[in-house]
């Protein structure tokens, strides 16, 4: 194993055991920790045996297993921003249905 393998193996497993931790506490609902867990584990994975994703991209159709690799977090990336872009949109209907609420329970009349 080189020192990078040790230095990048070493904080992905504590992340790792963070969200198997948070998993088996409950702490996180499981549709955040579980999917954060394989992330960890397959980082991991490919970092300790780099020749799985060059196996992977030759089975994807793919030349190299950086490029893969380059693929898969561009996407994961672009899923992610999608994501919370349409949790911002959900609040955003949420502010303006609380706010439209809040004004029409505290409205006057011109008379009072």
């Amino acid at each position: 194993m080189t020192a990078f393998q040790w230095l990048a193996l070493v904080p992905l497993g504590f992340l790792f055991v963070i969200s198997i931790g948070n998993l088996f506490r409950q702490l996180g609902r499981w549709r955040a920790s579980l999917p954060w867990a394989i992330l960890w584990l397959a980082c991991g994975a490919a970092i300790a045996k780099p020749d799985l994703t060059v196996a992977a991209a030759h089975v994807l159709g793919i030349g190299r297993g950086a490029d893969l690799v380059a693929y898969a977090s561009v996407l994961a990336m672009l899923l992610g921003f999608f994501f919370v872009y349409l949790r911002l949109r959900q609040l955003e209907r949420n502010i303006t249905v609380l706010t439209r609420h809040i004004a029409i329970t505290g409205a006057r009349r011109p008379n009072d």
